[in-house]
């Protein structure tokens, strides 16, 4: 779908701060004009020219390169001009209000992408994949969104939406054309397309929630009494001494954060206070923070002092966990206790596990644990894209309609009510890719874009 647009949009399209280069983007209808002003004439398309940059006045702002990417072969679909300065802040605020001045506004954020989206350039699933990769936190995330970009996730949704698409044709014709004898779908092969489609639906589920793992990662609280060893288990998986460690019980008392990155997947690693009674009211802070933490985690990591067991202490403040929460029971110091770093569960069906933060000892096993905890495999990482939650919900809705159908069909039920679902299903993916799209929803997406892009 490509979008009559009226007014030129323009932004600094690198980073805040001083660097060797920086760039102002102007895209729209009025960048011949806009580089009139500017910088002369329009350049070859896409051939760099040097240019002196000058503002209305006459004035020279700067010197650089001059780029032009006329409509529709350009990033927007529009024709896009690109100013290629020194990057300094005062240089480049100074092109943009020069660029303004000629007839362009300051785009909002993501205006860019959305122009591309709208223009046809992007589907949407695509230009959340731009963003996705500006935000990359790892080399596999990087691969993910590249993945995305280039339609990969859209080419899966696509093939599901063809079948689907094609079921729905051949249940309608049959609807619309009841009274003649032609057999355009069996009540037998309708369950088994419509089988078939919900199967194809959870595959695509457990891959796009392996790519949101690895675009926002997961939130991991460790908890237990003091001096069990959490700040150096922290500092373990940081591999720094991000945390103080101290043999005196309540060092610390604040919520400690790092980010962290193990085979690709994304961690936010938080060490929380010592979890006990106390009259410090710093340390009673503390502790209350700890608490509101463990309750928004999405993985706790409960440490036990190996030497002592669990004792009844330890056994009360599991029960106060939240339950719906994964809790890995970690009996740490297993170095001083005499016993071997070992995998077994309690006879509550949690994870044990035997190891020694200061040692090493059983960690890649923690490793390989929280990576199970994720549901993400380091070997399935190459060929995945990246998604996000609104993805997710979509094909979760999808995959509620096409069970609905298939279950309609089963119990021999009326085919009208099998076509409604199908219709769902299909308008649900839609919502993907942006084929069936909210002006709402368009507003969120890209809203949470940096400006320039």
């Amino acid at each position: 779908m490509r979008t009559a647009v009226t007014d030129t949009i323009a932004a600094i399209a690198t980073p805040p701060g001083r660097g060797a280069v920086g760039m102002v983007r102007v895209s729209g209808p009025l960048v011949p004009r806009i580089c009139e002003s500017l910088a002369g004439k329009l350049p070859p398309p896409r051939t760099a020219a040097l240019r002196s940059f000058r503002d209305a006045a006459g004035a020279r702002i700067d010197q650089g390169l001059l780029l032009y990417f006329p409509a529709p072969n350009s990033y927007t679909g529009e024709d896009v001009l690109e100013l290629q300065g020194h990057g300094g802040p005062v240089v480049l605020s100074l092109l943009l209000r020069a660029a303004c001045a000629a007839g362009a506004r300051p785009a909002r954020p993501g205006e860019f992408s959305e122009r591309a989206f709208l223009n046809g350039c992007l589907d949407l699933a695509q230009a959340e994949a731009v963003a996705d990769l500006i935000d990359a936190s790892s080399r596999s995330a990087v691969r993910a969104a590249l993945h995305s970009l280039q339609g990969e996730f859209s080419n899966r949704v696509q093939g599901l939406l063809d079948e689907l698409i094609a079921v729905r044709a051949d249940l309608e014709a049959a609807l619309d054309f009841a009274d003649e004898d032609v057999p355009w779908i069996t009540p037998q092969t309708l369950h088994d397309r419509t089988a078939g489609l919900v199967e194809i639906t959870a595959d695509l589920i457990r891959e796009a929630a392996q790519g949101r793992r690895l675009r926002e990662g997961m939130t991991v609280a460790i908890a237990g009494q003091p001096n069990v060893g959490k700040s150096t288990l922290l500092n373990r998986l940081a591999g720094a001494e991000a945390a103080i460690v101290s043999p005196h019980a309540g060092t610390t008392r604040d919520l400690l954060r790092e980010h962290i990155v193990v085979d690709g997947l994304p961690l936010t690693i938080i060490d929380t206070a010592g979890l006990r009674e106390t009259s410090d009211p710093v340390e009673q802070e503390g502790v209350r923070r700890a608490w509101a933490a463990l309750e928004k985690a999405e993985l706790i990591l409960f440490l036990a002092d190996d030497r002592n067991g669990l004792t009844e202490t330890d056994a009360a403040l599991l029960a106060r966990l939240p339950p719906e929460i994964e809790t890995l029971l970690l009996f740490n110091k297993c170095d001083l206790s005499g016993g071997a770093p070992s995998r077994d569960k309690d006879a509550q069906g949690r994870i044990r596990l035997r190891l020694s933060a200061a040692g090493g000892q059983g960690i890649d096993q923690l490793a390989a644990e929280i990576k199970r905890a994720a549901g993400f495999s380091a070997a399935d990482a190459e060929g995945l894209f990246t998604a996000r939650a609104r993805h997710l919900d979509a094909l979760h809705r999808a995959q509620a309609s096409l069970r609905l159908a298939r279950a309609h069909g089963a119990r021999n039920t009326s085919p009208e009510l099998i076509a409604e679902e199908l219709r769902l299903a299909q308008q649900a993916l839609d919502e993907i890719t942006g084929r069936f799209s909210s002006e709402d929803l368009l507003g969120r997406i890209f809203s949470s874009f940096c400006i320039g892009k």
